[in-house]
């Protein structure tokens, strides 16, 4: 477990502010409320908030619920669907080309996949990050598991481990995990070497997860787009599934990819977090 010190309580309690502020924003959005207006919702001063807000992201609200909007997304789905098209063409579809310098992706032997994980040692610790508290789970050959909590719960996520591995060895080991989350949520030119995530699944499973790292930070796809650029045109909703079975968040970014409408669609770790991620991303890139 992260330390109960005061500046790791901050950054949850930054997180925590910012993903109300989200909140409202998108619930209000057709209004444009101002700093004063989403101050009032968070009982707090406009100079309180305007300095949360620049803290997490670098950016005012008013900014940040710019894209928020079906405009930016539509217009950003556009840029990234040109972008991809060209990378294809280019002959640079293979996983993770675009990212190869951040993350690959490895994906388990069918033996690993059908044991429940027989045989791994499984290191695991919740940090905080700037979304929230996570859980991240390492094997010895990458990250097999990133899933964002509502609180810093242990017992929860002891469980899902061993639903997830039932066969697996169990150790927590917060020191080696830190070090990964440290390195997760930095720029990436400060990587030395590329996070690998090892991660189980069906084949089309993990075609699906390959295909999201092709996705640059910043940039939108749809669940039909990602379905073309799989081959598969008539498949959006099996891809769909797919993402949402996606068990590394935020490094094989399922929060990429939205609906053709520009609306967020789902997330695995709830639609606030989604819009955070995307506005976060949006605002660095």
């Amino acid at each position: 477990m992260t330390s109960s010190a005061d500046p790791t309580l901050k950054q949850q309690d930054t997180y925590e502010r910012i993903a109300a502020a989200i909140a409202f924003l998108r619930q209000h959005h057709a209004e444009q409320p101002d700093l004063k207006a989403i101050a009032a919702h968070l009982h707090l001063s406009d100079y309180h908030v305007q300095r949360l807000f620049t803290q997490w992201v670098g950016i005012s609200p008013k900014r940040f619920l710019q894209y928020l909007t079906v405009g930016y997304a539509k217009s950003t789905i556009q840029t990234t669907k040109t972008l991809l098209d060209l990378t294809l063409d280019a002959g640079l579809s293979s996983p993770g080309r675009l990212h190869d310098l951040f993350v690959k992706l490895e994906a388990m032997s069918p033996g690993e996949y059908k044991s429940g994980g027989r045989g791994l040692q499984i290191r695991y610790g919740i940090h905080e990050t700037p979304f929230g508290y996570a859980l991240i789970a390492l094997t010895h050959r990458g990250i097999c598991n990133l899933m964002f909590l509502e609180q810093a719960d242990q017992g929860a996520a002891v469980q899902y481990l061993q639903t997830e591995w039932p066969a697996a060895g169990l150790m927590v080991d917060p020191a080696i995990t830190q070090e990964v989350s440290d390195r997760i949520f930095t720029p990436l030119a400060t990587h030395p070497t590329p996070l690998i995530a090892h991660v189980k699944g069906t084949n089309f499973q993990i075609q699906v997860w390959r295909s999201l790292l092709m996705i640059p930070p910043g940039g939108l796809a749809t669940y039909g787009g990602m379905a073309k650029i799989l081959g598969r045109p008539t498949a959006a909703r099996a891809v769909g599934t797919a993402i949402g079975r996606n068990p590394v968040g935020y490094l094989i970014p399922c929060h990429r990819v939205i609906r053709e409408s520009g609306d967020l669609g789902g997330y695995r770790w709830g639609l606030e977090r989604k819009a955070a991620l995307l506005g976060w991303e949006a605002s660095r890139s």
